[in-house]
């Protein structure tokens, strides 16, 4: 009888180590104005590993879909992994997804494909006014216009700031090319799940293809909303 109880014990421990190792790891992007920071509001079960990804300032000249490709240093591509991008985090996602196959591929307040940005960002592929300015006009002109084009940022006022100011200017500008330049046409709308706010100026719902919906969902609604993001982002991954 002992003997089957130690088996019994063993084999129930085994199945749930096997469960455990089976569970993918959660690759976290954040927005060009962001950090970890911006997923502080959403909690992921325990049992799934978590790695926020991080960025450098981009080369000169390089695309998105470059600078996609060499953030896969980050990330162990020999486990199974679920991607979940904010703004332009989706957009790295997006181009990451067809190569690196993942279990899932959430993107939130972003765009999974050039023709999802709105014209003002589309049309600077061709007439880039950005690289007018200076880039630390560009740097103190996203602080400014911020808060006034998404307004409930300033119900976490002081994170937003904070991240905002400890980018540098240069990866500001850069970001901004990268963005701007974008040429992926297809949105995979089967392969990538889109959740998003209908009332997000930044990237309007009008031009995007949303699996989920969050009313009054802003741009900043991933850390001004967390909780219902949280609840859609279990339903999705489990």
């Amino acid at each position: 009888m002992r003997r089957l109880q130690i088996c019994i014990t063993l084999f129930v421990c085994l199945a749930a180590s096997v469960t455990f190792a089976q569970k993918p790891t959660i690759y976290l992007f954040p927005g060009q104005g962001s950090d970890y920071r911006i997923f502080d509001s959403i909690q992921f079960d325990s049992s799934y590993s978590v790695v926020h990804i991080t960025y450098e300032i981009p080369p000169q000249g390089i695309s998105l879909r470059d600078y996609a490709y060499s953030l896969i240093s980050q990330i162990d591509t020999s486990k199974p992994l679920i991607l979940i991008g904010v703004s332009m985090g989706g957009m790295i996602c997006s181009e990451l997804s067809p190569i690196l196959h993942p279990n899932k591929t959430i993107v939130i307040s972003s765009a999974a494909c050039r023709n999802e940005l709105p014209f003002r960002y589309r049309f600077q592929k061709y007439f880039p006014l950005y690289k007018i300015f200076p880039k630390h006009l560009l740097y103190w002109g996203a602080l400014v216009i911020q808060p006034i084009v998404e307004p409930d940022r300033n119900v976490c006022k002081t994170t937003f700031k904070t991240m905002l100011r400890e980018k540098d200017p240069i990866y500001i500008k850069r970001t901004i090319g990268m963005i701007t330049s974008w040429d992926k046409d297809s949105c995979d709308t089967l392969s990538i799940i889109h959740i998003h706010g209908n009332n997000d100026h930044t990237l309007p719902i009008r031009n995007v293809y949303a699996h989920y919906t969050i009313e009054n969902g802003s741009h900043m609604m991933t850390l001004t909303r967390g909780v219902e993001i949280e609840v859609l982002l279990q339903k999705i991954i489990n």
